[in-house]
């Protein structure tokens, strides 16, 4: 009998991010994502600054994952981060 793929599962991201580590993060997250076969990533981002590129990171994976039928939810998001998701109109994106 085989071993069924765990529905969530759990990775964290550290900073600062810089708009060259972006393929690397998403390549290595993807890989994560594909060998799991689960279907919610949740994302510990108390690590990272509350910047644009951050932002751009968080979006690009959640796009990655939903590419392989998963969906990223962020854990521990600081408020300041939570707040430039919202302005830049992606907390519908970028659940919490």
């Amino acid at each position: 009998m085989a071993a069924s793929s765990p529905q969530t599962i759990a990775f964290a991201i550290y900073g600062p991010i810089a708009r060259a580590d972006l393929p690397g993060l998403c390549g290595r997250v993807c890989s994560l994502l594909n060998a799991s076969g689960a279907r919610v990533a949740l994302c510990d981002v108390q690590g990272v600054e509350p910047d644009a590129v951050c932002v751009e990171a968080l979006a690009r994976l959640q796009l990655a994952a939903r590419r392989t039928g998963c969906e990223v939810r962020l854990r521990r998001a600081s408020p300041d981060l939570l707040r430039l998701i919202g302005f830049m109109g992606l907390d519908a994106v970028l659940p919490e």
